[in-house]
């Protein structure tokens, strides 16, 4: 009977410790929305692009104890768990992430803590080498710290489950990595404020530049954070200039010439639905062999939004393969065709020069492919850019331009679309956007309202119809 008390009380103190861990305080209520959405993404390269202090190295060093202790509430658990927690430099290991993953890990789990410097009795003041940990299916997991000054070799060898970055690191730091949880089908994610600039990351995460289905990002920012005081959110954000403000409080890229289109955001991308075929309008090519072809279809509902339906956009190919695949998605939107059951196409008045040694232009080897190529486009550069960003973010109501999150290639490209010197975009991955360019412009101009007649014209159509025998 007295074994059976002091069991009882054992219990009901492993349950009151149980509730007063971190780890469970910030399951029942302290984690946020966009903390949450990273915890259930099952993407295997994850990222939150986070302003300071907007809970984004919270949400890393939770995900490395789950996983480790084998208690993921989302993602498959393993008995034994092998880890890296990568950090800018052993002091910023040993201030930041370390803190993090000794708050959340409750001491009874741990089985060993092994330390690079400093006395393993105050791991917290020393920089730990990496601490072992029991994991809930009978195993050890086992949570190593890496710091980035330590350069590539130093992260060979090892087959891991996961590794965690906290803050950007550098890409051949970042490549090795992902070799390292290669053979276990692991995965890797990253928790940063983009104080950098257009870093690699920029290119290789934000952009998605090899349009990798594993890839998912997520911004944070200090509202979406709802346990930091507003009037202190306030005062420092009047402190900060507007590139800072982007970073630091936002969690986004900067440049300092600028985006061409900041107007671009989430409200101007839509998920793919069946576009009636009353809207379809105009398929937009910017051709090209060894460089993209880039084609998208438009569509244009009652009131003149713009919807960028679909997309073909591939590299080192002749005429005949972009028009068989261009035929092949236009009969999968059932989209509309002349009489004589041939397609047209808006593209670049280039499209009709002949090379030097006498060979049919690009408009013509489409036309032998039952494309016709309308080249009398608008290609003013300014122009063109000016009603995109019209259509993007008008001066009042909704946007009047969406994208399907299907066509990844112009959103990429609209994403990273930057100004160069003087007026003039930089000329580098820019194929759709010269489509889009020269479908709005081409639209415009064809849906432009007519101008309003005189009086004049207004009382000679009357006397005309008087004429007629119709009523004045």
């Amino acid at each position: 009977m007295q074994q059976l008390i002091q069991r009882i009380k054992q219990i009901e103190r492993e349950e009151q410790r149980r509730k007063a861990c971190p780890l469970a305080r910030y399951n029942k209520g302290k984690v946020h929305a966009k903390q949450m959405a990273f915890h259930r993404c099952l993407k295997r390269n994850r990222w939150v692009f986070g302003g300071n202090r907007s809970g984004k190295t919270e949400c890393g060093a939770v995900e490395t104890v789950w996983l480790a202790r084998g208690i993921h509430p989302f993602r498959p658990n393993k008995p034994d768990v092998s880890c890296w927690v990568v950090s800018l430099s052993q002091q910023v290991q040993r201030d930041v992430a370390q803190q993090k993953i000794l708050y959340y890990l409750d001491k009874s789990w741990i089985r060993e803590i092994v330390m690079e410097s400093g006395s393993k009795s105050s791991p917290e003041f020393g920089v730990i080498d990496y601490i072992v940990i029991d994991n809930v299916f009978g195993g050890v997991s086992k949570i190593a710290f890496k710091s980035c000054e330590a350069g590539r070799e130093k992260f060979q060898g090892t087959s891991l489950d996961f590794v965690w970055f906290d803050e950007e690191p550098p890409q051949p730091v970042y490549e090795e990595c992902r070799m390292r949880v290669l053979d276990r089908n692991g995965h890797v994610f990253g928790t940063m404020t983009p104080l950098k600039g257009l870093t690699w990351v920029y290119d290789e995460i934000y952009l998605n530049r090899h349009n990798s289905q594993e890839v998912w990002y997520e911004f944070m920012e200090w509202s979406d954070n709802p346990y930091l005081n507003s009037a202190e959110v306030q005062a420092l954000s009047e402190c900060l200039s507007s590139e800072q403000l982007e970073s630091r409080r936002y969690g986004r890229f900067t440049q300092s010439n600028g985006l061409v289109y900041p107007e671009f955001g989430d409200a101007n991308v839509v998920e793919p639905f069946d576009v009636p075929c009353e809207w379809q309008d105009e398929i937009s090519i910017d051709p090209g062999l060894n460089n993209p072809l880039s084609a998208h279809w438009y569509a244009r509902d009652f009131d003149g939004s713009v919807y960028v339906i679909a997309e073909h956009y591939e590299a080192k190919r002749d005429v005949a393969y972009h028009a068989q695949k261009i035929k092949e998605i236009c009969d999968r939107l059932c989209w509309k065709r002349d009489r004589f059951g041939r397609l047209s196409v808006l593209m670049d008045s280039a499209a009709n020069q002949h090379t030097l040694n006498g060979q049919r232009s690009v408009a013509e080897l489409f036309a032998e492919q039952g494309v016709t190529v309308n080249t009398r486009v608008d290609k003013g550069l300014y122009t063109g850019i000016n009603r995109v960003k019209s259509l993007l973010k008008p001066l009042s109501g909704p946007p009047k331009l969406y994208i399907f999150s299907s066509c990844v290639n112009m959103l990429r490209e609209i994403k990273g679309y930057f100004w160069g010197s003087g007026d003039a975009p930089v000329k580098r991955d820019d194929h759709a956007m010269d489509d889009l360019r020269y479908y709005v412009c081409n639209a415009y101009e064809r849906y432009v309202d007519p101008p309003a007649k005189t009086w004049v014209q207004l009382d000679k159509e009357r006397l005309m119809r008087q004429m007629r025998g119709g009523k004045p």
